[in-house]
Formats: structure tokens, C-alpha cells, sequence
């Protein structure tokens, strides 16, 4: 529930508390209260409530004002791109927000014009991002072309009765590009919000996905979009779930909370949602699974005797990225808790990279890799080891070893199997001393709990 929502009860008990005393006024047409109803972001100068805050990493004096380019009036907003590997920053972005919130239900657009000091396109631009962290309605076009001229942009909001009480009025995220490798500026004028008729909602959208889960999980929906027609042309805006309604078909496995999906129960549930009436296309069936009754076993081997990638019983190393979302992988990845202890829970799973390549390891030491594996189906289990040069990520070597109910160690659903995994199996040909990656694989587990992995002497 927005903050603009919870205010609106104690102003109306005010007035019921005043009307009290002056006979019986009929209140049914008292209005509730709203947060602020301002269009207006930039036009020759910020709102009278609005400023910039840069994303983390990026170029943080990318954006200024600028007396020698505008679109009408005086003045625009202009957004100084970094070049490649620059000191400044990887890229600008930000996003304007406001000390106050503001109401959008009254509109169905942002708008505004900009141009480029070259042919370009621009990565991405929306609202609905205050860079708190807590957004829960952020949208936006992606690839927008933009050159020298100035060109309309509009981004329709994909259900404007939902932001009645936003901070995040305009997001900005656009880094180097291949042609223009230097780096490039931008100019922006006129950022407001508009009620346009020539906007029309086409489509909802959200992938159909097969997914599984463990009772207690928190189901997620990615790529979730809404198609405008303006003027005829189709506009896709990308954006959150939130702005969509999930209903579950069977709410003994799944049950919907608010914009979230609970696993409480083993089964199949189907989940399909409306973007206010519209109905949306795309279905996520879920598949869920009763979690092992216990954590696997706690590590006993010496820490001193160990190097750790992930484990509650040890130090760990610097790992980059469980799951870096290699072209081609349908992995997530979630923390899945097991009696307070915490464990990397792949869902979709085809294969998956845990990626610390940036500060690699020397296991030159180590006998042997350990893991903890839960599957509640699924046959076969893939580990690959993947041996880098000591500088950059060039890759020397990459043996991939199989396990199944046969192996030495072996991998069965229902329960936890412990891999431990002699190194001398991998049969390295190159040196061990610059290990950056372990990926996981298979073809028929989709769902796995992995926990303590590490090597050790």
C-alpha cells in the first residue's frame, strides 16, 4: 500500500471527527487525499522538487545544464557519455526523482524530446526508478535512434492507476557505443507527463516458462513487457511485474501475494495475470518439491585445509557472479534456507557458471573438489573446471567430469549427494594455479540445492 493511500485515512477521520458534531452530512462524495499531481520534470531548469542522482559507476558529473542547446525556451538537460575505459565512468546514468511523491494516475505517458551529438541509439530511458533500491514499478524503452535533430519520445506507463505515489520521474542509462568509441552527449528537454490520445495499450506480455521450486520459495517473473500503439506504430515498454495481477490456478501449491508468488505446497499450479482487464499472454507453470528435511552434513575437514567458494562452515573466496546468465542458460539462482543454513538454489537449470575469474584461485595444493547436491529429479549431474591463463581470461583447459547413480561419487534425486570429487579425475594437462570458473550441468535435474563447495587437502 503507497504512503498517498495510508495518509488519505487519518485526513478522512479528521473530517468525520469535524462532521461529527454537525448533524448527518452525507460523506460518500468527500474526496480522498492524493500525493501531488505535477507533470512537470524539466523545462529550462528541474521541477521545483526534482534533482539528478547518478547510478553507482557511472560518469557522476555526466549531467548539467545546457544555455547553448534547447528545444524551446533557454536551457536543456545535457548528458555527457564517457568513451571506453574511461576514468570518468562506465557509462551515464541516473535517474531524476524528487523529495515528494507524485501522483501519475491522471496520465499515460512521459514525455519528452532529445537529441545526439551523433547517430545513436540510446540504451534506455523510463521512469519509475528512485534509486533507493525499493522500486517496484520501474519501466522503459530500450534502443531508442536519436541523432543531431530533436525527436518526440514517448514512453506510455503501462497502468497509471498503479503510481500514486512515485519518486522516480526519469531514468537515464546510456554508455559507449561501437561507432562512437570516444563517447558522445545528449540533450533533453521538455521531461513531463502527458495525457495522450494518440496512445493506445495493444499487448501484455510475460514468458511461459516451466519452473521449479521447493515449498517456501518466492517464484519470480522476468521479462515481463506491455506493447503501446502510437500513431499506429507498436512501442515496447519493458518493466517490472508488478504492474500486472497474478492469479494462481491452484492456490493449495501457489498462492498469490500481492505482486509475489509463495510456494506452500508439492504440485503443479498454473500462473497467469491481467494488466489491469487486459488479459496477458504468457503462463508460468510451476512445479514444486517438499525441501530435504535437513541441511547436508556440516564439512569437518580443517579450514586450514580448505579453499572455499561457498559455505557456512568456512571463509569463502571472492566469488563474482553464481549464475553471470551465459547466452543460452536458463538458470536462476535464489538463497534457499534449510534450518538457518543458507544454500544456492538453481531453478531452470541447464547449465550454470560460477564465476570468480577476476580473482582466480591455485588449488595446486588440493587433493579434491567437494559439493553438496539436493535433486528431487533428475538423473545426471555435470562439473566442469575451467583453468585460465594467470592474466586476462583466456581459457587453457576445461575437463568436465558426469555423475549419475553409477559414478564414484554418485548423484541421485531424493537426497543429498555428497560429490566428493578426486582432482587427480579431472586429469589437468595445464597448470591448476589459475582456476576462474566451475560450471554446473545437466539435462534432466532442473531443479538442484548446492551447498559446501570447496577444495581441500
Amino acid at each position: 500500500m503507497s504512503t498517498t493511500r495510508l495518509l488519505a485515512v487519518p485526513l478522512l477521520l479528521v473530517s468525520l471527527l469535524a462532521l461529527a458534531g454537525c448533524g448527518s452530512r452525507d460523506i460518500a462524495g468527500l474526496d480522498v487525499a492524493r500525493a501531488r499531481i505535477e507533470p512537470l520534470v524539466f523545462d529550462d531548469a528541474y521541477g521545483d522538487d526534482v534533482y539528478f542522482q547518478a547510478f553507482s559507476g557511472t560518469y557522476l558529473n555526466a549531467v548539467s545544464l545546457d544555455s547553448l542547446q534547447a528545444h524551446t525556451g533557454t536551457k536543456s538537460l545535457k548528458v555527457v557519455v564517457p568513451g571506453r575505459d574511461s576514468p570518468l565512468g562506465a557509462y551515464a546514468g541516473g535517474v531524476l526523482t524528487t523529495v515528494g511523491a507524485r501522483d501519475f494516475a491522471d496520465f499515460n505517458a512521459l514525455t519528452f524530446y532529445a537529441k545526439s551529438s551523433v547517430v545513436s541509439t540510446l540504451n534506455e530511458v523510463g521512469f519509475g526508478n528512485d534509486n533507493t533500491g525499493t522500486s517496484v514499478y520501474s519501466a522503459g524503452r530500450a534502443n531508442i535512434a536519436l541523432n543531431p535533430s530533436w525527436t518526440f519520445v514517448v514512453v506510455p506507463i503501462p497502468s497509471p492507476r498503479k503510481i500514486v505515489a512515485e519518486r522516480g520521474m526519469f531514468t537515464i542509462a546510456e554508455g559507449y557505443e561501437a561507432l562512437n568509441p570516444t563517447g558522445h552527449t545528449l540533450w533533453f528537454d521538455e521531461i513531463k507527463y502527458a495525457n495522450l490520445l494518440n496512445v493506445t495499450r495493444v499487448s501484455a506480455n510475460m514468458p511461459s516458462v516451466n519452473k521449479q521450486y521447493l515449498i517456501g520459495s518466492t517464484a519470480t517473473i522476468e521479462g515481463t513487457t506491455t506493447t503501446f500503439s502510437i500513431d499506429g506504430a507498436n512501442v515496447v515498454v519493458n518493466h517490472m511485474p508488478t504492474y500486472f495481477d497474478f492469479f494462481s490456478s491452484n492456490p493449495a501449491i501457489a498462492r498469490v501475494e500481492g505482486n509475489q508468488i509463495r510456494v506452500i505446497g508439492a504440485g503443479i499450479d498454473t500462473i497467469t495475470a491481467k494488466l489491469d482487464t487486459l488479459a496477458v499472454g504468457g503462463r508460468v507453470i510451476i512445479t514444486s518439491f517438499v525441501a530435504p528435511p535437513s541441511a547436508a552434513p556440516v564439512p569437518t575437514v580443517p579450514a586450514a585445509d580448505v579453499i572455499s567458494l561457498y559455505s557456512d562452515s568456512y571463509v569463502n573466496r571472492p566469488v563474482t557472479s553464481f549464475n553471470p546468465h551465459w547466452g543460452g542458460s536458463t538458470t536462476q539462482n535464489e538463497t534457499y534456507l534449510i534450518g538457518g543454513n543458507a544454500n544456492i538454489m538453481y531453478t531452470a537449470l541447464n547449465f550454470v557458471g560460477i564465476d570468480f575469474a577476476t580473482q582466480k584461485i591455485d588449488i595446486s595444493g588440493m587433493t579434491h573438489l567437494h559439493l553438496d547436491v539436493f535433486a528431487p529429479v533428475g538423473t545426471l549431474l555435470r562439473v566442469k573446471l575451467v583453468a585460465m591463463a594467470a592474466t586476462g581470461t583466456a581459457v587453457l583447459q576445461q575437463p568436465e567430469l558426469t555423475f549419475n547413480a553409477t559414478t564414484v561419487p554418485s548423484f541421485a534425486a531424493g537426497g543429498w549427494s555428497a560429490l566428493e570429487i578426486p582432482m587427480a579425475d579431472f586429469a589437468f594437462t595445464v597448470p591448476v594455479d589459475n582456476i576462474g570458473q566451475l560450471v554446473l550441468s545437466t539435462t534432466d535435474a532442473p531443479l538442484v540445492l548446492v551447498d559446501n563447495i570447496y577444495w581441500h587437502r
